[in-house]
C-alpha cells in the first residue's frame, strides 16, 4: 500500500469509474418493466392493473405490454411428451429398438443382458464387457479355477482365418515369430491343425472398432503373390473359455454328439444332407469316440497342450436339467477304455479329428438361420405326452458344429504344474445363450475381466496388455491407467492424499521403463559401481553423475534419437539368467547336477558378454515375498545393501529396512501460490501468467506428485531402483504375497555379482505409499 495519496490524481483516476457507475444507475434497461421506471414513491400495486394511474408518457408502452401478455396467455402451451409406460417399453419391438440404439458406440456380446443383470459393466475395446460380479465371489472363483470350473465369455477376441498352401502359410507365419523366443508356434501345424488353419498361441488381439466398418461385417484380404487368404471372422464365431480341472466334465455333461439323421427327403438343414456322405459319418464317429474317451479323464491338465477336437453336437437346450447340478468326473470307468485314455493323454487327438465344419461359411449361416426359437421349443415341450420329459433330437432340431481347443495351464516354475488348464469352446454366432445357460446349469462359476488378470497372476504368465510395455498396446494401456489413477487421486482432498514426494516415490501411477533402461545402460557402459568393495554408496554417487551426464548429452546430441528399450524373450538367455538368480543349492534342485555344472558360471566376463548381447533390455520376473505383506501395482524393486543382507541372513523372516522420509520442496511453492492468488492485483496476475510458462511453475504442480521431467529414477531413494511391479496381490495358491514385474537386465546383473552366493536373488520391494522395504525372492520362470 502507498504511504500517501494525492487527491487530484486519485480523483482523475476514479472519474471514469464514477461516471460509468452513475450512467448504469440512471439509465433504464430496455428489457425492464414499465412500472420499474417509476420513482419509488409512485410505485403501487394498483398501477400494474390500472394503466390510468401511470404518467401519460408511459401509458402507451404499458398498454402494449398488457395486450402482449394477454395474447401470450391465450396461446396453448405445448404439452410435455409423456414417457411410455413400462409395459410399452418392455414390448419386444421397443426393446430391440432401444438395444440397437445403445449398441451404436459399443457392441454387445450375445451374453450381454445376462451379464448386465449380474456384473459391473465397462466399455473397453469397443465392447461392453463385464468386469466383476455384483456379489462377493473372489475366493469362490479361485476355488472354481483350482478344483472345478470357471466360465468366461471371450467373444470379443478377434478370430482370423487363414487359407492357403501349407508351405506358404508356414513361410509367411514364421516372419511373425522368433525361434529364439521359444518353440515355433506353427511347428506342429501338420499334427494339430484344424482345416489347415492355425492361430498363434500368443495372447489374441482385442478387436476394436476403427470407424471404417461394422465389426460384424466380414472382411477378406487376398495376397496376389502367395495366394493366401485372410478372413476376419470377428463376431462370426463365439468363444467361451472354461478354466479348471473339471472343465472336460462340464463339457461332457453339456454336449451330446449329434445323432445321425436317416431321412431321405431333401431338407433345408445342413445335417441331413451331410449324413448322406459315408466319409462324413466315418469322421463324425471317430470324433464321437474321442469325445466319449475324454469323459473318463480325471483332470483337464492331463491332456497334451494345444489339443484340438472338432465335433458336431445336438442342441444343448434339449438336455437342460431342471435345476442346477454340479458336474463331476465319471467314476465308473471301463477297463477296456484304459488303453484309449492313455493313448489320448500321450499322443493327443488324431489328425483327422481336428477338422470342423465350423469353418465353412455356408454351414454357419445355415445353423444360425434355422435355429429353433425358445418359444417354439417351449411349445414342443408342452405337447409331450409325459409332462416334464425331455425332447428327443429330431430332424427339425439343428445340429451345431463346435470346436474344442485345449488351453494349457501353468507351464513354468517348479510348483502347481498345469494349474489353470481348461478348454476353449468355439461356436457359430446366434447360439451364444443356447450354450451359455446349459453350461451355467452345470455348476460353473462365471467371471469377468478381473478374474482373467488373476488367472494370469496365479499361472505366473504375462497378461495382455498389462505385461507388454514394449508394444503400442502396452504403452497405451499404461497411459490410460495413469490417467485413471491420477483422476482418482485428484478427487480426494489434499489433506487425505498420500504425499508420494515425501515417500520417495517418483512415479506412483506409471513405470518409466525407458528412463530406467537408459540410466542403467549409461551406468554399465561407464563402468557402473566399482565391483570391489562397498558398492551401494558408490553406486548412488555414480548414478547421480551419470544423470548429469545424460542431461548434458541430450542438450548436445538432441538430433540422435535414443534407442527404445526391449523385453528380453530369448529363452536360452532367460535360462542362463534364471540359473544365476538362484542360490547354488536351489539351482541343483531345479536344473539337476549335470545341467547346473554345464551352465555358464556367474563371472565378470560372462556378465560383460551377456550385457553386450542384450542392451537396453528389461526382463520379466516373478517375486515372492519372504515375510508378510501384500505387494501393490507400481511398487519399487530395489537393491539391498550389505547391511540389509546381513540382517536377512540373521533372521530371514525380518520385515526389512525403512526408507527415511523425503522433503517436499514443492509444497511451499504451492502454498505461496495459493496465498498470492488471493491478494494479487491485475498487473500481478498478468505477470504470474507470463511466469507460468516456466518449468515447474506452481500452476502446473500437484501436491504430493513429482512434476515432469523426473529426476534420476535409479538413485532417488536410499536403495538403488531396479524396476517396478506391474501386478501384485496376495496369492491364494502359495499363501503369501506374490508380484510380477520387470527389472533392468544391466542392474540385475550388477546386483547378482555383488551378492553372496547363498543370498543371490534377494531384492527389496516397497509399495508406493509405504516407507517399509520387504525382502523378496526373484524368479525367472522359463
Amino acid at each position: 500500500m502507498p504511504n500517501h495519496i494525492t487527491a487530484g490524481a486519485f480523483a482523475r483516476a476514479r472519474a471514469a469509474e464514477v461516471s460509468a457507475m452513475l450512467k448504469a444507475a440512471t439509465q433504464t434497461m430496455g428489457s425492464s418493466h414499465v412500472f420499474q421506471a417509476l420513482p419509488k414513491h409512485m410505485r403501487r400495486r394498483a398501477t400494474s392493473h390500472n394503466t390510468k394511474r401511470l404518467p401519460r408518457r408511459l401509458r402507451d408502452v404499458a398498454n402494449r405490454m398488457k395486450r402482449k401478455s394477454l395474447l401470450a396467455g391465450l396461446k396453448k402451451k405445448k404439452e410435455p411428451v409423456k414417457s411410455k409406460s413400462r409395459k410399452a417399453r418392455r414390448r419386444h419391438g421397443n426393446l430391440l429398438m432401444e438395444f440397437n440404439r445403445r449398441q451404436r458406440k459399443n457392441i454387445w456380446l450375445e451374453t450381454h443382458i445376462w451379464h448386465a443383470k449380474r456384473f459391473h459393466m465397462v466399455k473397453k475395446w469397443g465392447y461392453c464387457l463385464g468386469v466383476r460380479p455384483t456379489y462377493k465371489c473372489y475366493r469362490p472363483c479361485y476355488r472354481a479355477m483350482s478344483s472345478h470350473c470357471l466360465l468366461q465369455d471371450l467373444s470379443y477376441y478377434c478370430c482370423i482365418e487363414l487359407k492357403g498352401e501349407e508351405d506358404k502359410l508356414l513361410a509367411a507365419l514364421t516372419q511373425l515369430t522368433c525361434k529364439e523366443a521359444g518353440m515355433s508356434n506353427f511347428r506342429d501345424l501338420r499334427g494339430r491343425a484344424f482345416c489347415g488353419l492355425k492361430k498363434k498361441k500368443k495372447e489374441p488381439v482385442k478387436s476394436k472398432r476403427d470407424g471404417t466398418r461394422l465389426p460384424t461385417s466380414p472382411v477378406t484380404w487376398r495376397s496376389s503373390s502367395t495366394g493366401l487368404v485372410i478372413n476376419d471372422l470377428t463376431m462370426e464365431i463365439i468363444r467361451y473359455r472354461l478354466i479348471g480341472p473339471q472343465s472336460h466334465s462340464v463339457l461332457a455333461e453339456t454336449l451330446e454328439a449329434a445323432t445321425v439323421c436317416d431321412e431321405l427327403k431333401s431338407s433345408p438343414l445342413w445335417w441331413p444332407e451331410h449324413c448322406k456322405d459315408r466319409s462324413n459319418m466315418k469322421l463324425h464317429q471317430q470324433q464321437t469316440d474321442v469325445f466319449n474317451v475324454l469323459k473318463g479323464i480325471y483332470s483337464t491338465g492331463e491332456l497334451p497342450p494345444g489339443t484340438v477336437l472338432g465335433l458336431t453336437v445336438d442342441d444343448p437346450r434339449l438336455t437342460l436339467p431342471r435345476q442346477k447340478v454340479k458336474a463331476a468326473p465319471c467314476v465308473n470307468q471301463d477297463q477296456g477304455d484304459e488303453e484309449k485314455r492313455n493313448q489320448l493323454m500321450l499322443q493327443g487327438v488324431p489328425l483327422q479329428c481336428c477338422q470342423s465344419f465350423l469353418w465353412e461359411r455356408s454351414v454357419r449361416e445355415n445353423v444360425t438361420d434355422n435355429k429353433i426359437s425358445e418359444q417354439e421349443l417351449n411349445r414342443m415341450r408342452s405337447e409331450l405326452l409325459v409332462p416334464g420329459s425331455r425332447l428327443g433330437p429330431g430332424p427339425q432340431q439343428g445340429r451345431v458344429p463346435v470346436l474344442l481347443v485345449h488351453q494349457p495351464g501353468k507351464q513354468v516354475g517348479d510348483e502347481l504344474g498345469s494349474w489353470g488348464a481348461g478348454w476353449d469352446l468355439l461356436l457359430p454366432k446366434g447360439w451364444g445363450m443356447a450354450f451359455w445357460v446349459p453350461l451355467v446349469y452345470r455348476g460353473v462359476r462365471v467371471a469377468g475381466l478381473h478374474m482373467s488378470l488373476k488367472h494370469s497372476q496365479n499361472k505366473a504368465a504375462p497378461h495382455f496388455p498389462h505385461d507388454y510395455p514394449d508394444c503400442p498396446a502396452g504403452s497405451r494401456f499404461q497411459e490410460e491407467q495413469e490417467a485413471e489413477f491420477l483422476d482418482t487421486f485428484r478427487r480426494h482432498p489434499p489433506a487425505k492424499r498420500t504425499n508420494y514426494i515425501k515417500h520417495g516415490c517418483l512415479a506412483p501411477f506409471r513405470c518409466p521403463w525407458q528412463q530406467l533402461a537408459e540410466e542403467w545402460e549409461l551406468l554399465a557402459t561407464d563402468g557402473g559401481a566399482d565391483r570391489k568393495g562397498d558398492g551401494q554408496t558408490q553406486m548412488t554417487r555414480k548414478s547421480h553423475e551419470v544423470v548429469e551426464e545424460v542431461t548434458s548429452q541430450q542438450n548436445v546430441a538432441a538430433a540422435s534419437p535414443p534407442s527404445c528399450f526391449t523385453v528380453l524373450r530369448n529363452r536360452r538367455s532367460l535360462r542362463l539368467l534364471s540359473s544365476w538368480c538362484r542360490p547354488p543349492t536351489c539351482r541343483r534342485q531345479r536344473w539337476g547336477r549335470g545341467a547346473a555344472a554345464a551352465a555358464l558360471p556367474l563371472s565378470d566376463s560372462a556378465v560383460t558378454s551377456f550385457h553386450a548381447a542384450h542392451k537396453m533390455s528389461v526382463v520379466w520376473v516373478r517375486l515372492t515375498l519372504l515375510s508378510k505383506g501384500k505387494p501393490e501395482a507400481h511398487a519399487m524393486l530395489c537393491v539391498p545393501t550389505a547391511e540389509d543382507l546381513k540382517l536377512f541372513g540373521k533372521s530371514p523372516e525380518s520385515c526389512g529396512p525403512q526408507e527415511p522420509p523425503h522433503k517436499d520442496h514443492y509444497k511451499s511453492r504451492i502454498n505461496r501460490k495459493k496465498k498470492s492468488a488471493k491478494t494479487a492485483t491485475p498487473s500481478q496476475e498478468s505477470d504470474h501468467q507470463t511466469a507460468s510458462t516456466d518449468l515447474h511453475s506452481p500452476s502446473d504442480l500437484i501436491l504430493g506428485l513429482w512434476p515432469d521431467p523426473l529426476p534420476s529414477v535409479a538413485s532417488h531413494c536410499s536403495r538403488v531402483t531396479l524396476g517396478w511391479v506391474t501386478q501384485g496381490d496376495f496369492s491364494l495358491s502359495v499363501g503369501r504375497g506374490e508380484a510380477l514385474g520387470f527389472v533392468s537386465v544391466s542392474g540385475l546383473l550388477h546386483t547378482l555379482l555383488k551378492q553372496p552366493p547363498e543370498l543371490r536373488g534377494t531384492l527389496l520391494l516397497r509399495n508406493p505409499a509405504s516407507l517399509h522395504y520387504r525382502f523378496v525372492r526373484v524368479n525367472i520362470d522359463v
